[in-house]
């Protein structure tokens, strides 16, 4: 029985490298309109096509040194981060939301995550491709896996849509039009409670990395900065762990 399980979890981890990989390159092409089909992956400075040995997920990257082998150039560290991330990310929800229907929800919803990951950190873009493509998919989930009561899904895109549009309209733009669609279907996903503690814990991350990079120079007052990364950690804190928050700070308040 412990073999099945192990070899269970050794295949998802596998596969969430692979994903990884992948939404790597959905999340650097699609914003620019290229092909996530051609051209094959090649260097973006000498242009080599790269081998498949060059295309391992992180561990080319970790035999490499990060370099690529035919002019030098450094790699991004982005590329294994997604890759190892999302195997990680795979692996856990299993043990989080268990062998259940919910576990496709979680699963599209990392896979949707980890792309705008990589498309706000490199272009400050999150894609309106992708998020149609993925209303798609959740859209169909949710019809076969509810809430109960269902109406939190529609409660929850109103709320998420409008909690983001009204922060942009009195910040006068202050929030970008990406962030509110994705709220919108974050807020279907998550249901109207979740995606308000989403929203809550993406701005606390949002703050305390922002004032770290102020401390350290890497961020300028009043620059732009992407805010895509912090709505995904956010969201996973909600979406994995939000009811026992609750419960938490129900207990503390009536103690």
């Amino acid at each position: 029985m412990f073999i099945a399980i192990l070899l269970d979890h050794l295949y998802v981890f596998f596969l969430g490298l692979l994903l990884g990989s992948f939404f790597n390159v959905v999340g650097l092409r699609v914003p620019v309109g290229e092909s996530i089909v051609k051209p094959r992956s090649h260097c973006p400075r000498c242009q080599r096509t790269l081998t498949a040995w060059e295309l391992i997920p992180v561990v080319s990257y970790v035999v490499q040194r990060g370099k690529c082998k035919g002019c030098g150039v450094g790699i991004s560290p982005l590329y294994p981060a997604v890759e190892l991330m999302t195997a990680i990310l795979f692996t856990m929800s299993p043990f989080l939301v268990g062998w259940s229907k919910e576990l496709i929800v979680t699963w599209t919803l990392v896979s949707l995550l980890m792309i705008i990951f990589v498309s706000d950190i490199r272009y400050m873009i999150i894609p309106d491709r992708v998020l149609l493509l993925f209303a798609a998919f959740f859209i169909i989930e949710r019809i076969f896996i509810p809430f109960s009561p269902w109406s939190d899904s529609l409660i929850g895109a109103f709320v998420g849509f409008f909690l983001l549009y009204g922060i942009a309209v009195a910040s006068k733009g202050g929030m970008g039009g990406g962030d509110i669609k994705l709220f919108a279907l974050l807020g279907f996903v998550l249901g109207w409670k979740m995606v308000l503690l989403a929203f809550f814990f993406s701005t606390v991350y949002g703050t305390v990395f922002g004032l770290i990079g102020i401390a350290l120079g890497k961020v300028r007052r009043k620059e732009p900065m992407p805010f895509g990364p912090y709505i995904v950690f956010g969201t996973f804190t909600a979406y994995f762990f939000g009811q026992a928050i609750i419960e938490w700070y129900k207990q503390w308040i009536f103690f």
